[in-house]
C-alpha cells in the first residue's frame, strides 16, 4: 500500500511539473542558483578540509583542546568534539556529515551518533548573521539575542535528549575500546593525492546530493504557492518549513506582528525544515542511524525555541 501510495505521488508530481512548466523553471533556476552562490562555496571548502581533518587524524589535536569541555557540557566522548565544533559552527548538515565520517572510522559508538544528531547539526552563525538579522530582519538590534537563543536551545535540547541515549552509552562497551584507541593513535599527517583525492570526490558527491534536494524543495514551493490552496492560511505557515531559505524570505515579508514573524523565523531556524532533514538522511547513508529520532528531536527543538523567543520578546521587547 505504502509503495503504491509513493509510486502514485510521483507520478501525480511528474504530471505537475509537466502542466506547469513555468514554476518548474523558475523553483529549479531558484534552488539552483542558492545552491551554487550560496550553498556550495559556504558548505564544499569545510567539507573537504572536515574529511582530510578526519583522515590524517588531525581532529586529535581538537579533541585534547575542547574534550575536557565539550565531556562536562554535552557529556560525550573527546572524540565527538570535532561533529559539535562543525554542528555549531559550519551550518546544515555539516553535523550531521562529521558524525557519520566519525562513526564510519568507529571513533564514536552508533549510540552516541544518535544522541550527536539530537544538538549539534544546527544553523552556522554566519547565516544566521547576515541573511537572517541583516537581510530579512533588517534589524541590528536583534543579531545578540537571536544568535543567543539559536545556540542556547540545542544546548537546552542536548540535556533534555541525554538521559535517552546514556543507558545504551553505558552499556556500550566497544564505545571505551573506540575512544581509548583513538586517543592513543598518533596523528600521520601525511597528506597523498589519493587522500586529497577520495576527500574531494566524496565532499562533491555529497554537496552534489544537497543540490539536488534544495532544487527539488524549491519547485515544490514555487509550485505550491502558485496553486489556488495557497488561500489556505496554514500553508502560510507550513510552506515556509520546507525549505529553509526561501522559508525565511517568506516569514519576513508575512503581514504579521514584529513578534509573531520573530517566533516562526527562530522555530523554523532551528528546525532547519524539511529539506535540511532531507538532506541530513543522505549524509547519515550506510551508518545505520535513524533519521525519525532526529525529526522528532528537531521538531521538539523547534518549538523549545519559538518558546524562548515569545518570552524573550515578552520581557524585552
Amino acid at each position: 500500500m505504502k509503495r503504491k501510495a509513493a509510486s502514485f505521488g510521483i507520478i501525480l508530481f511528474f504530471l505537475i511539473m509537466l502542466l506547469c512548466p513555468q514554476e518548474v523553471f523558475f523553483g529549479a533556476s531558484k534552488g539552483l542558483l542558492l545552491w551554487f552562490q550560496t550553498v556550495l562555496p559556504t558548505l564544499l571548502p569545510f567539507m573537504i578540509l572536515s574529511g582530510l581533518l578526519i583522515s590524517t587524524n588531525s581532529i586529535v589535536y581538537l579533541d585534547r583542546i575542547f574534550g575536557p569541555l565539550f565531556c562536562r557540557l554535552f557529556r560525550t566522548s573527546e572524540n565527538a568534539s570535532f561533529a559539535i565544533i562543525a554542528g555549531f559552527l559550519c551550518g546544515y548538515p555539516m553535523g550531521a556529515k562529521v558524525t557519520a565520517d566519525l562513526l564510519r572510522q568507529e571513533r564514536i559508538s552508533k549510540a552516541e551518533g544518535q544522541y550527536l544528531l539530537s544538538f549539534c547539526n544546527n544553523t552556522s552563525p554566519m547565516f544566521i548573521i547576515s541573511y537572517i538579522v541583516w537581510q530579512n530582519f533588517q534589524d541590528k538590534s536583534l543579531l545578540v539575542p537571536t544568535l543567543f537563543l539559536l545556540f542556547l536551545t540545542p544546548i537546552l535540547s542536548s540535556i533534555l535528549f541525554y538521559p535517552f541515549y546514556h543507558k545504551k552509552q553505558k552499556t556500550s562497551s566497544p564505545e571505551k575500546n573506540i575512544s581509548d584507541s583513538t586517543k592513543k593513535q598518533a596523528p600521520h599527517i601525511c597528506i597523498k593525492f589519493q587522500m586529497l583525492d577520495t576527500c574531494i570526490m566524496n565532499s562533491f558527491e555529497a554537496i552534489t546530493k544537497i543540490g539536488g534536494y534544495i532544487m527539488l524543495f524549491s519547485i515544490l514551493i514555487s509550485l505550491l504557492s502558485s496553486a489556488p490552496l495557497q488561500k489556505i492560511s496554514l500553508l502560510h505557515i507550513a510552506l515556509p518549513f520546507l525549505e529553509i531559505t526561501n522559508g525565511i524570505s517568506m516569514l519576513c515579508a508575512a503581514d504579521t506582528s514584529c513578534a509573531v514573524r520573530f517566533v516562526l523565523t527562530l522555530s523554523l531556524t532551528a528546525f532547519g525544515g524539511v529539506c535540511s532533514i532531507a538532506q541530513t538522511n543522505c549524509m547519515l547513508e550506510g551508518t545505520g542511524l535513524s533519521i525519525f529520532p532526529y525529526f522528532l528531536q528537531k521538531l521538539i527543538t523547534a518549538i523549545l525555541c519559538g518558546m524562548l523567543s515569545a518570552l524573550f520578546f515578552q520581557l524585552f521587547v
